[in-house]
């Protein structure tokens, strides 16, 4: 038997169609009238181009939008995982280190009464702030501990494919990735010249400005769907200086 005819598509088509002709059959030796039956499978046949017509495009396009909701799904659940092992932390340690964090450390201390458009508001106005951080060799060494301890973790999220759609957060991973080789290529800290701890700065505000834009954006999409893990961030934000996880 060919390769072909085993599969469970072939051989559910071949059960159908049999079954169809044996139906008719049955109706044609009851009921006799072939006349009807003839007539009934052509008025059965000329209406299936237009109900393959209206299964493609309405049932194709209802199958879609599911589909892009549970890649949607999945792909803030690795979003997720990405901010409670790595972001949270390293948001913390960079936005400590900005010198211009007082200029819109008030925009970003997210609360329950924020709408859609505050969060849009402050993403428009973050456009034009400057992601500056202030960093030494003694600081970047401890960035070098805390990013290659999650190395392994990090690699992971760059080699899952449903974040291939979130071209954001994937140049995100990038630049934190990026950070990562290039501080786990330095052996001493202490001797490093002005001229590497700016390139490596350079290298640090770009992850840091990425960081906070996909932060914001997690922040929004917990507020709308899952109430109760944003409470958490919420009480959990390094932006916020009165910020603390226990419930008072």
């Amino acid at each position: 038997m060919p390769l072909s005819l085993r599969t469970w598509e072939v051989r559910l088509g071949i059960i159908l169609v049999a079954s169809s002709a044996a139906i008719y059959a049955v109706k044609d030796l009851l009921l006799g009238d072939p006349a009807n039956t003839y007539q009934y499978i052509f008025n059965a046949l000329g209406f299936l181009p237009i109900n393959v017509l209206l299964v493609t495009l309405i049932l194709n396009q209802l199958l879609s939008v599911r589909a892009k909701r549970e890649r949607l799904e999945k792909m803030n659940m690795v979003i997720g995982a990405f901010f409670s092992e790595t972001g949270s932390g390293l948001l913390t340690f960079l936005s400590d280190r900005d010198p211009d964090l007082g200029k819109v450390r008030q925009e970003l201390v997210v609360t329950e009464a924020w709408t859609p458009e505050r969060f849009s508001r402050v993403r428009e106005r973050l456009r034009h702030h400057r992601y500056a951080v202030a960093v030494d060799s003694a600081d970047l060494q401890e960035l070098c501990r805390y990013l290659t301890k999650r190395r392994g973790f990090l690699l992971r999220l760059l080699e899952n494919p449903v974040l291939l759609e979130h071209e954001s957060f994937t140049d995100l991973l990038r630049a934190v990735f990026h950070l990562t080789e290039e501080l786990e290529r330095r052996n001493d800290f202490p001797a490093l010249p002005k001229t590497d701890i700016a390139h490596l700065t350079a290298d640090v505000e770009r992850v840091y400005g990425r960081l906070v834009g996909e932060w914001l954006g997690y922040m929004e999409y917990l507020q709308k769907n899952y109430p109760y893990l944003f409470s958490l961030a919420v009480r959990s934000n390094p932006f916020d200086e009165t910020a603390s996880p226990i419930v008072r």
